[in-house]
């Protein structure tokens, strides 16, 4: 790889964008590919499958054979609540290799006692946020049911493009939610993206069944994206 080349996918890995390097065999050479980069045909398909799966591959096309190398930042879930659902959710993402954390500023509930091994930040979000911004592979879970705590970081993730933004609540209490969301400027079009009722409809009742439901859409959004 160019050193020119090595330096850009450095500067994508540190600003948390997804690359792949893209090199033909018979010829040695290789191109850096971004994921809102637009490649035609059967190796732009392959490419797009890269991007949505993290897997790197060698594929024969017409011929050429070109080996994808997929560069992605690790997804990152950002908990906007230390509510028992989070509780079960955090060991869950952990197994399913994504990096979790737990926003609440409520110091009762936001402790290490409650929350071992994982990050705990018992501090408003929007101070949060200032310092750790969500991205693109970032997921959004808001389940305080509380709009001083959850509307902000919920702005944030649709501005941020965040792959994934859930958040708890009945029918009702999320058409308050939007009703208070479109005062602040958010249009229709963009809070159509939170994802309420949160999680996948499996009837789920208890904290650790909506944990999963929760687990199961966030992986659903994360391979889905861009389809």
């Amino acid at each position: 790889m160019k050193a020119a080349d090595l330096e850009t996918l450095n500067m994508l890995r540190a600003e948390r964008k997804a690359a792949v390097v893209l090199t033909g065999l018979a010829a040695g050479e290789t191109r850096i590919v971004r994921e809102d980069e637009a490649i035609d045909g059967d190796l732009g398909e392959h490419v797009s499958r890269a991007f949505r799966t993290g897997k790197s591959a060698t594929v024969s096309i017409d011929g050429d054979e070109w080996f994808l190398n997929a560069h992605l930042p690790p997804p990152r879930v950002v908990v906007v609540g230390a509510v028992h659902i989070s509780q079960a959710l955090v060991p869950m993402a952990k197994l399913a290799g994504y990096d979790i954390e737990i926003v609440d500023p409520r110091t009762a509930f936001a402790t290490a006692e409650r929350f071992p091994e994982v990050a705990v930040h018992a501090e408003w979000p929007e101070d949060v946020l200032k310092q750790r911004p969500l991205d693109a592979y970032c997921a959004l879970v808001a389940v305080t049911h509380d709009p001083k705590i959850d509307d902000h970081p919920l702005q944030a993730a649709i501005s941020a493009g965040c792959f994934y933004v859930g958040a708890l609540g009945s029918r009702k209490t999320h058409g308050k939610r939007l009703d208070r969301l479109h005062a602040s400027g958010l249009s229709q079009e963009e809070t159509c993206r939170i994802r309420a009722p949160i999680g996948l409809d499996i009837g789920a009742s208890s904290p650790s069944e909506i944990a999963v439901a929760i687990m199961a859409e966030i992986i659903q959004a994360f391979r889905t994206r861009g389809m």
